[in-house]
């Protein structure tokens, strides 16, 4: 059994194959392989690699650490994609382009996810072509490449035979921050429902044990003002860090948004990023366009992992808290556990709607629950959506329609009505000047736009 991980050098490697290593037995997992074209970087992310297989967990599994397409696939059975695309400096860029204009500054949401949503899309068909060529017929690519949403359309129209599975672990860290706030010592063990787009979706219904906990998250929020664990409000109080990616100084104003967007719209509990898109005006008011999560991330996962690394190869000692591991490799491990096993275990999935959601479009991409076996995901259909929904993912869907089919035709025309389309953005002029921002930063990254 062999696993690949498409983008090798990422700061979330780490994690991940520790999610992998951990779960050998029941993966038989005999070689991982790191493939980026970044040879530097990832080759100093294989040294943590390395510990951690050989050393933190002693485990035989083979490393290979490869720049090569064909060294990396062949004969995969599964490849775990993570690519970036321009790196943390063009996120940068993604989330302070449209701040100059007022505009929400975020690196999936708004016009910085429709800019990055556009370096991504061949370069993930490549991800999907090496893999038909080289790697077992049965592989499955399980992807975590942002956005999601427009990478899981563009695959749709573009390979629409590919055996992949889109993925997004942000419902997930929702959950297990639930678990945290209401006491629950696993937050697997939560059972929930929930429609809608990436990053643009609703929990329906929660339960622990039987027991309907939403009425519980609602009074944790009213009490407290914010979604985060009690512990984590005090340690944010006291300008100490909270020990979780989703919990560090820009979102805070997120989990405090959890509770406003709740008040408003009581039925359902919305994804956190949705307060992009209902708290637009404040979203922007809370974000510094000189200093944001980009630089953030930079000066935090980044920085730790590297300089742990650089303390490692001075010292022969390395810092376990150097790199993030938690929910995000967990998550993609298992599902991998799930179609190599026939376990049917339920995950959240991004497929096409083909009435799952029966009042949104057919070919719709949307965000629901599915049993998880050897044949790929079984979709578990919701009910008809409520009108306001549904209004809101419609005009978010055709504005990453508009993307996906710009992209392929290279059409300036419909990248605009993409870029004013979005919820996020106050109008077309606003838009244009954007978009041409966009053009300039993303030269070498997007398809030529005529």
């Amino acid at each position: 059994m062999i696993i690949t991980i498409a983008g090798g050098g990422s700061t979330f490697t780490p994690g991940i194959v520790k999610s992998i290593a951990l779960r050998r037995e029941e993966l038989e997992v005999t070689e991982i392989r790191l493939f980026d074209i970044d040879k530097e970087r990832q080759d100093k992310v294989a040294i943590v690699v390395n510990w951690i297989l050989k050393e933190e967990l002693k485990t035989d599994i083979k490393l290979t650490v490869t720049t090569d397409e064909k060294e990396a696939y062949t004969d995969a059975s599964f490849i775990f994609a993570q690519i970036r695309t321009g790196k943390y400096a063009m996120r940068e860029q993604d989330e302070k382009i449209p701040l100059k204009y007022g505009c929400v500054g975020q690196e999936t949401c708004g016009p910085g996810g429709l800019a990055y949503g556009l370096r991504t899309i061949f370069p993930m068909m490549k991800v999907i072509d090496d893999a038909e060529k080289y790697a077992k017929k049965d592989h499955w690519i399980l992807n975590y490449s942002n956005p999601a949403a427009i990478v899981s359309e563009a695959c749709r129209k573009l390979r629409p035979n590919a055996r992949i599975i889109n993925i997004c672990d942000m419902p997930i860290a929702i959950v297990d921050i639930i678990a945290q706030s209401l006491g629950i010592k696993d937050y697997t063990e939560i059972e929930y429902d929930y429609f809608g787009l990436n990053h643009f979706g609703w929990f329906t219904s929660m339960t622990h044990q039987g027991r309907d906990i939403l009425p519980e998250v609602k009074a944790y929020m009213k009490k407290h003002q914010i979604l985060l664990p009690e512990s984590y409000i005090e340690n944010i109080k006291k300008n100490l860090n909270a020990d979780n990616r989703h919990a560090v100084s820009s979102w805070v104003h997120v989990w405090e948004t959890m509770y406003e967007m709740t008040e408003y719209f009581p039925d359902y509990l919305p994804n956190t990023y949705l307060n992009y898109y209902l708290l637009t005006k404040e979203a922007v008011e809370a974000a510094n366009p000189n200093h944001t999560r980009a630089n953030e991330v930079m000066e935090t996962r980044e920085k730790n992992l590297f300089d742990g690394i650089e303390q490692f190869l001075k010292t022969g000692e390395i810092n376990g808290e150097a790199f993030y591991a938690g929910a995000h490799g967990n998550w993609i491990s298992d599902l991998a556990i799930a179609l190599k096993n026939d376990t049917r275990q339920r995950f959240l999935v991004i497929v096409e709607n083909r009435g799952a959601l029966p009042n949104m479009p057919y070919d719709a991409m949307v965000e629901v629950p599915a049993y998880i076996g050897k044949k790929g995901p079984e979709v578990i259909a919701q009910d008809n959506i409520s009108l306001f929904q549904q209004g809101l993912m419609m005009q978010q869907l055709n504005s990453e329609k508009l993307i996906v089919e710009g992209a392929i035709e290279g059409s300036y025309q419909k990248i605009l009505q993409a870029f004013t389309l979005n919820k996020t953005v106050p109008s077309a002029r606003v838009a244009k000047q954007i978009l041409d921002d966009m053009i300039e930063a993303n030269k070498g990254y997007w398809p030529e736009l005529k």
